[in-house]
């Protein structure tokens, strides 16, 4: 099956090169580019592509709004670019429904690579970058009240804490832990299999689009403090 890509970017260099790796692999194929956020809400629309590479900082409309806007309109994963130490917006690009990021700097493997797993309906949340950049962010931020039982919150709107067994609760936290589904088999003592089960029910009980919401979930419901590991 072949991945199709849109990229957007206000630098013409980023797009084009950016571009030039993708096609060159057998299963992927950019559909279309764009310059800002609004061109970008517009090539999703009329591409629907798997993958949305989008920009944090763009004139017109930032990456922020049209990450908002395709995530909640589109099946289209978005992958945010980011110059790591520049941009303090990560964190509300994650709460939008991006489902990771990017560094711009990225190298032409981890490029390829990232593209592939978010096309598979994963995340970019194993890295130990990525963990510290989501606790930067919500470190930042005043902390929200603890969501009671049964009270809408988070992403996606999802239902309160009610609805999952203590495992899910316990899968919760170790998600927002960022690990890995072998390591939250590990810590859990079950199969990789047992964790796929309690990672989906997770995710549909709290209407959550994908492990990165799940980690923010875990911080906002108070399952989780900034810092933990």
């Amino acid at each position: 099956m072949t991945i199709s890509v849109v990229i957007a970017d206000d630098q013409e260099l980023v797009r084009s090169g950016f571009a030039m790796i993708l096609d060159a692999q057998p299963d992927i194929t950019v559909a279309g580019e764009a310059g800002d956020g609004i061109e970008a809400i517009a090539a999703v629309r009329g591409h629907r592509p798997d993958v949305l590479l989008l920009d944090i900082r763009m004139p017109r409309m930032d990456g922020i709004e049209a990450a908002r806007t395709v995530c909640a309109e589109t099946a289209t994963r978005v992958l945010m670019l980011t110059t790591f130490d520049q941009d303090d917006y990560v964190y509300d690009a994650l709460h939008a429904g991006a489902s990771g990021f990017l560094l711009k700097d990225v190298r032409r493997d981890d490029l390829v690579h990232a593209v592939r797993v978010v096309a598979a309906g994963d995340s970019l949340l194993a890295p130990s970058v990525t963990r510290r950049l989501i606790d930067d962010m919500v470190s930042r931020r005043p902390r929200p009240a603890p969501v009671p039982s049964g009270s809408p919150s988070g992403p996606g709107r999802p239902g309160g804490l009610d609805g999952l067994t203590q495992r899910e609760r316990e899968t919760l936290v170790l998600l927002g832990r960022g690990l890995s589904n072998a390591e939250i088999a590990a810590e859990l003592v079950v199969s990789e299999h047992t964790v796929k089960t309690h990672v989906s029910n997770v995710l549909m009980k709290l209407g959550l689009r994908d492990r990165v919401q799940a980690v923010i979930a875990a911080y906002e419901s108070g399952l989780l403090q900034p810092g933990t590991r």
